[in-house]
């Protein structure tokens, strides 16, 4: 069963574990700029104005039948599209659509624009493909990409790209909304499961890989699509936790940190980028040319097109009161660099862009700059050539296959924090009772982004897939299965049941975790975990039997006063439409758990400390006390790493370091381990963080199995963002630290 997933691994690990990545060179198609030139030249004012407005398909949606398949109405999509000149449409209705029906769509747009407009360009639509196809019914839903990047497999980031470009490109879609690229540090963010988690290292890897995967090497590839990283930059720690709310972010730290993963990005070719929604020090990024021209384009090369988020040129005037008024915000946006607007209901944005150029505020050249930039991604996609849907790719769509990496993806992201006594694995012989709100319902493996935008009607999810319960039935046995809900996540329903039906059982496996949200619905106020859920382990305690928790959330929840309670622990994430099958895969011993963390797991609700901290968050009288620490992940084998070697211990800043470490299986099982390589510089001109991670990669061993682990670290990886707010080198000792052996060396 592991031997496809060393290939995938092997594969995977050849530009991220082994060396420093190269610098995409980027090449200028002459041919395809006298194009564009050409196409600039003969449109009017309107109609390049009408490239940069976006509007959502809800503007232009006619009926829906009780079976969901949404008709467009003829006569509002000519407004837009004829009237207005749009550019891009966007979303998905309200809910997920056939192939079929999106591929009618589509060819509704495409033909309005080839047989009623003059210049024929077509339309670029776009959809938020979050975790694989999940506004088309039944596509590969994978696990959200906290879970992908619990898997220390960069690979499996690249292959979900790969299939979700093509299951949007059989929709007819070719431009994604993804991937998430903020660094997951505040765990009271709502959208903490979108990202990578708190490290810039893994979120670059896994997020470089991802777009890799849905971008290939030539987006006109029928299978293929331009991604769209976001939501640049800073808008994933907002102080207060809340969605759309400040972030109040150091120039060191922004380089330091939440940059790395945009800078990946561009340098794999990510052809678009969606803008943070909120502000940075009081200055909102729709209006921050430093951030979207200087920064973007200037430093990390980016050379596609900036699209706004949902409204947010609008939230310039109505929310940041940084614009008097509507005209004002559109001129303020567009001068700072905004191309493309997410408007999205309305043509508001065109009338007053239109205006603003005619007055003089707005310069031509500036719309001329934008327009050029969208009509390149068009003409790279290869739109004008084939605008229509290839409803060929209908027959690749959901394949056997897809699904395998699926499940692959959502059994390496299961990390396992407790297993006292080696309660787990189960015995498939075991009397089990299943409670808890997480156990039978498939939204809450998914979360938001699922078939809806908030993932919560279940009516709509495919039944053939199994919840929980229903993979523990399978392994089991439906007469050895009893299944007593218990609690919801906001009320006590029969908790006496439960205890009750404990008498029975060789085992408690209580599937606790979080309703789904998405965006700002799921703000919340305390990071605990709810109080009828405390209270059902609580109770259950007393029983005496072993209970087994398993963690089904986007965000870590606070459960400390019940980790005592549970003989063994195991979080999820959000692992997708095969979760239910790969949690009980792990709780039966089908598949040995292998995951990390990638994030600090905070053992209080307001202590929210990453694991890159610095000295001082770790000194008299304060303490680094994490639930469970960044990296951490049990298995049901042991392993012991030996033998760590550094190929010299004193060099220049420009000399490559090798570092080379054994890991021996020593338990009776095989397993996988997840190598991780830390690197600490011990005194520095800004105070250095404990640790950062600089490598990782993933070997999987047979009992009594050796292998040597090589790394390569170089420049970039020993320097930081200095007094100047530019990257630096300093002489100086370093420590290498893999699985609790280290190593020094300097830098001279």
């Amino acid at each position: 069963m592991r031997k496809c997933t060393i290939t995938i691994i092997a594969l995977a690990m050849l530009s991220w574990a082994t060396g420093c990545v190269s610098v995409r060179t980027k090449t200028t198609d002459k041919q395809m700029e006298k194009k564009i030139d050409k196409l600039l030249a003969k449109m009017t004012l309107e109609e390049k104005v009408g490239q940069m407005t976006q509007v959502t398909l809800e503007a232009v949606a006619g009926q829906t039948s009780e079976d969901g398949w949404l008709k467009l109405d003829k006569k509002k999509l000519q407004d837009a599209i004829v009237a207005h000149h749009v550019g891009s449409i966007l979303n998905c209705g309200g809910q997920a659509r056939s192939v079929d029906n999106w591929c009618e769509i589509i060819t509704q747009m495409q033909d309005m624009v080839t047989k009623q407009t003059h210049l024929e360009i077509p339309i670029i639509y776009g959809i938020d493909a979050i975790h694989g196809a999940n506004y088309t019914l039944g596509a590969t839903i994978f696990p959200q990409h906290i879970a992908m990047a619990a898997t220390g497999n960069v690979d499996l980031a690249r292959a979900e790209g790969e299939i979700t470009a093509l299951e949007v490109r059989a929709s007819g879609i070719p431009w994604n909304f993804n991937p998430v690229l903020g660094l997951g540090r505040n765990p009271m963010w709502s959208r903490m499961w979108e990202t990578f988690g708190e490290d810039a290292y893994i979120g670059s890897a896994m997020g470089a890989a991802y777009v890799e995967g849905l971008q290939g090497s030539d987006i006109s590839q029928p299978t293929k699509v331009a991604a769209c990283m976001k939501h640049y930059l800073g808008y994933s720690v907002p102080l207060s936790g809340k969605d759309r709310t400040p972030a109040y972010i150091p120039e060191r730290q922004l380089r330091q940190y939440f940059l790395k993963p945009f800078a990946a990005a561009a340098k794999a070719g990510v052809a678009t980028v969606m803008v943070n929604s909120s502000e940075i020090n009081g200055i909102p990024v729709h209006s921050d040319r430093f951030v979207l021209v200087d920064l973007l384009r200037g430093e990390l090369g980016f050379d596609g097109f900036v699209v706004s988020d949902w409204a947010d040129i609008d939230n310039l005037y109505t929310r940041e009161m940084v614009a008097k008024d509507q005209r004002q915000a559109v001129k303020m946006a567009v001068m700072a660099g905004i191309d493309m607007s997410m408007v999205p209901y309305n043509y508001s944005f065109y009338d007053h862009l239109v205006d603003l150029v005619k007055t003089g505020e707005v310069p031509e050249s500036r719309i001329d700059e934008a327009v050029a930039d969208i009509l390149r991604i068009k003409f790279r996609l290869g739109l004008f050539e084939k605008p229509y849907p290839n409803k060929q790719l209908k027959e690749q769509f959901a394949s056997d296959a897809s699904r395998q990496v699926n499940l692959q993806a959502a059994r390496e992201a299961i990390t396992l924090l407790k297993n006292e006594s080696n309660i787990l694995p189960l015995g498939k012989d075991s009397k089990v009772l299943v409670t808890g709100p997480s156990a039978n319902k498939l939204s809450l493996l998914n979360g938001g982004w699922t078939i809806t935008w908030q993932g919560d009607n279940e009516a709509l999810y495919p039944q053939e897939k199994s919840t929980i319960l229903e993979a523990i039935q399978s392994k089991v046995g439906t007469s050895n299965v009893e299944h007593i809900e218990a609690v919801t996540f906001d009320k006590e329903l029969d908790i006496p049941a439960a205890v009750s039906a404990a008498d029975h059982a060789d085992v408690i496996v209580a599937c606790l975790g979080e309703p789904t949200y998405c965006e700002t619905p799921g703000n919340i106020d305390d990071l605990t975990l709810s109080a009828p859920q405390i209270r059902l382990i609580q109770e259950l305690a007393d029983t005496g039997k072993p209970i087994v928790m398993v963690l089904v959330q986007g965000r870590p929840r606070v459960v400390r006063t019940i980790v005592d309670h549970a003989g063994a622990i195991l979080t999820a994430y959000l692992p997708g439409m095969e979760g239910g099958q790969a949690i009980a895969d792990v709780l039966f011993g089908d598949i040995n758990p292998s995951g990390k963390l990638p994030f600090t797991y905070p053992k209080y609700s307001g202590w929210h400390v990453c694991y890159d901290h610095k000295k001082s968050e770790d000194a008299a009288p304060n303490k680094f006390d994490p639930q469970w620490s960044f990296g951490y992940g049990l298995s049901y084998t042991t392993f012991e790493y030996d033998n760590l070697k550094l190929d010299k211990k004193q060099l220049s800043p420009d000399d490559k370091l090798t570092v080379k470490v054994d890991i021996t299986n020593t338990g009776t099982l095989q397993g996988a381990e997840i190598v991780q390589l830390f690197l600490s510089d011990i005194v520095a001109t800004v105070t250095p963080p404990v640790e950062s991670l600089k490598r990782f990669t993933m070997v999987s061993l047979k009992p009594g199995e050796k292998q040597t682990v090589k790394f390569e670290l170089c420049r970039d990886d020993f320097a930081f963002i200095g007094r100047e707010n530019k990257p630096v080198v300093e002489p100086g000792d370093f420590k290498i630290g893999i699985g609790g052996l280290s190593e020094t060396f300097e830098i001279r």
